[in-house]
């Protein structure tokens, strides 16, 4: 993941065209969110999806996503329009992941909203949204004739997607998020979820109450693949091997490794060399 902020576009176009040649990377992201959340406060950052589509123009076969897609930002059948062009732009190499949107703990995200003239309601509004949302965006893309859609958060008339996403019957879907709301979503609407790595004990805690709200709707949990965020230390490399080796055992398959800008040469060569191989 090399985050979009206080980069230039060269800076990550480098590493994703460098990733793109190596086998052992299976994915990267970006992450959704339109002021810095580290570092200066008025540097720059890019918008996620047009740089997405920018990225998966120059890539020829990771798959892409951003991680993870702020529900607050856009309309959903907006959204799913942004989602269905960027998979097209791909040939169809999109994870499309979502959530409910930052907290409002966090004021450098919270910011954003108020700067850009977005509302911000509080997160069991936005847990509601995005389920809302989800439903909505996947009819889009699936659904051959348009459609109606009257939800307590969203209302469309004669909605109706084209063209069609390539994946069929559509994107994979990643939720990220840890709240136990958010989890009730996961269970119904996932493919895949990430979760930020740190306190292992409570990613696993985490990943047993979803698969406690699988079980309760009669969803196999083992249908929804685990991913995990751990940021990756330049300087102590054996602390993110072990971090590696920790979550794999723990049954989180997909990770996300975390890159902190300046990126140096050949930084994607050196995290599946020393990273990748050495964990596994």
């Amino acid at each position: 993941m090399t985050a979009p902020q206080q980069v230039t576009y060269e800076d990550i176009l480098r590493v994703w065209r460098e990733a793109d040649g190596i086998p052992e990377i299976a994915h990267a992201w970006l992450f959704d969110h339109l002021m810095p959340i580290g570092g200066d406060p008025h540097g720059p950052a890019f918008e996620g999806w047009t740089l997405l589509s920018a990225l998966a123009a120059r890539t020829e076969r990771l798959r892409l996503g951003l991680l993870v897609t702020s529900n607050r930002f856009r309309p959903p059948a907006m959204l799913a329009k942004i989602a269905t062009t960027v998979d097209i732009v791909s040939g169809g190499r999109l994870d499309f992941g979502i959530g409910a949107g930052s907290r409002p703990t966090y004021p450098p995200a919270r910011r954003e909203y108020d700067a850009h003239g977005l509302p911000y309601h509080d997160f069991a509004h936005s847990v509601d949204s995005l389920g809302e949302a989800l439903t909505v965006i996947r009819r889009l893309w699936t659904e051959r004739e348009p459609f109606d859609f009257e939800g307590a958060h969203h209302v469309l008339k004669g909605a109706f997607g084209s063209p069609k996403p390539v994946q069929r019957p559509h994107p994979p879907v990643m939720i990220g998020g840890r709240s136990s709301a958010l989890l009730r979503v996961v269970a119904e609407h996932a493919d895949l979820w990430n979760i930020p790595g740190g306190d292992l004990d409570d990613v696993v805690r985490r990943s047993a109450l979803l698969d406690r709200y699988c079980a309760e709707i009669g969803r196999d949990p083992a249908s929804i693949t685990r991913s995990i965020h751990l940021s990756v230390s330049y300087e102590r490399p054996d602390a993110t091997r072990e971090a590696i080796a920790a979550a794999v055992g723990a049954g989180f398959t997909h990770v996300v490794l975390g890159l902190g800008a300046p990126y140096p040469q050949g930084v994607a060569r050196w995290v599946a060399d020393e990273l990748i191989a050495a964990a596994l």
